[in-house]
């Protein structure tokens, strides 16, 4: 039996510190093609980005404040990027693991070992996890300031965001462990290092590349999940969301593809999520290879669905609207590779914590000329739920 990427990475961990070596990084679900990408041992440090046409695999984050929209200082933040690079890492793909070598040598033992035994390690420590949530009255405020600025036709819409803060007493590997098991997103990830740790439950994909293919699928429209899913399609306020951003992000991409290379496959799809369903759309285009990760990611980050229309309007003034600099909430999550191979999520659902134990969790939505800031706010009381209300 195949052993589970959360079970993998328990043992991949255990084995890696028990032989004086880091830790692995990880990322589970919709990843590479295939269901989980893990390295197994990386030392993960501030400062190291993306390489332009990487020899060998990176994983990592990128922060919102990349973006140089008026990024704060704020004293729970972590550093603005954190990466890794690495000759190897593991793939599950069709129900088996792959192990993958940029030289093509062979599986080291211990890393064999992880993956045979996997199953026979437990399901981690216990961990507590505390929450505040954030006062409603300044967020309906920059809800309201948003709509003026629409009105006045600065923007026409703007993700405006805030945040929980909390305290973890426990092991993130623990927490990121158990969340993830119970709630699956689409593309979550965990980092880890001295630096604090990154546990991403992310759904919505950023950039997936491989070759000259690059696709986004941008989340834009949210409803609980106890509400009938059917409402989102027939929303008004929804679907222009999505649509704005679905043009945002063609507009983005098409500063970089081929001319005429840029489609929408799939438009206004309702898909769930934990303690949601979201709207989601998926924009393609082809690349040349003499396009890079560092035009790609000039001509798309921050990522469309988390900023607004027009995106510099809208970053300017949500640097005036947020009390808190955003972080890593925001930015994107993931791993490159050799031959153009790049896949990152969107960093939403993502605890940030520092080595001291201090957490933070973002939480934010899209605004329109039609958006109730009463809804709004429960909208980010719904996206937080599936974290904040979980206990082990």
């Amino acid at each position: 039996m195949t052993a589970s990427p959360l079970a993998v990475l328990r043992a991949l961990d255990s084995r890696a510190r028990a032989g004086g070596l880091p830790g692995p990084a990880a990322l589970i679900g919709d990843w590479a093609g295939g269901e989980a990408v893990i390295m197994p041992s990386v030392t993960l440090r501030p400062g190291v980005t993306i390489p332009d046409r990487p020899q060998r695999f990176w994983i990592g984050y990128l922060g919102f404040g990349l973006g140089d929209f008026g990024d704060r200082a704020d004293v729970a933040a972590l550093p603005d990027v954190v990466g890794g690079m690495s000759d190897d890492i593991v793939v599950l793909r069709d129900g088996h693991w792959r192990y993958r070598h940029v030289g093509g040598a062979q599986c080291p033992d211990w890393i064999a070992e992880s993956l045979s035994v996997a199953g026979e390690v437990g399901d981690g420590r216990p961990w507590t996890a505390s929450w505040t949530a954030p006062e409603r009255a300044p967020h309906v405020a920059a809800v309201e300031d948003c709509l003026e600025a629409i009105r006045a036709g600065e923007i026409y819409q703007a993700c405006v965001c805030t945040r929980f803060t909390g305290r973890l007493d426990g092991r993130p590997l623990d927490f990121f462990g158990d969340l993830a098991a119970a709630t699956r997103p689409a593309k979550a990830a965990f980092l880890q290092g001295d630096w604090g740790a990154v546990a991403s439950f992310s759904p919505e994909l950023f950039l997936a590349r491989s070759a000259g293919a690059v696709r986004s699928s941008p989340i834009k429209g949210t409803i609980a999940a106890g509400d009938d899913p059917a409402s989102l399609r027939s929303s008004v306020k929804d679907v222009a969301e999505n649509i704005m951003i679905v043009d945002l992000v063609r507009n983005d991409l098409g500063h970089v593809a081929r001319i005429g290379s840029v489609t929408v496959p799939d438009l206004l799809s309702v898909v769930p999520a934990p303690g949601v369903w979201h709207l989601v759309s998926t924009v393609s285009a082809v690349l040349d290879d003499t396009v890079g990760n560092e035009a790609l990611l000039d001509a798309t980050f921050p990522p469309a669905s988390v900023t607004g229309t027009p995106k510099i309007r809208a970053c300017e003034l949500l640097a005036d609207w947020e009390p808190s600099a955003r972080g890593v909430y925001c930015g994107a999550i993931g791993f490159a590779g050799p031959d153009h191979e790049l896949d990152l999520n969107v960093a939403i659902r993502t605890v940030q914590i520092t080595p001291e134990g201090s957490a933070t969790l973002g939480v934010g939505g899209g605004i329109t000329i039609d958006s109730d800031p009463a809804r709004e706010w429960q909208e980010c009381l719904d996206k937080a739920s599936s974290i904040v209300g979980f206990q082990r």
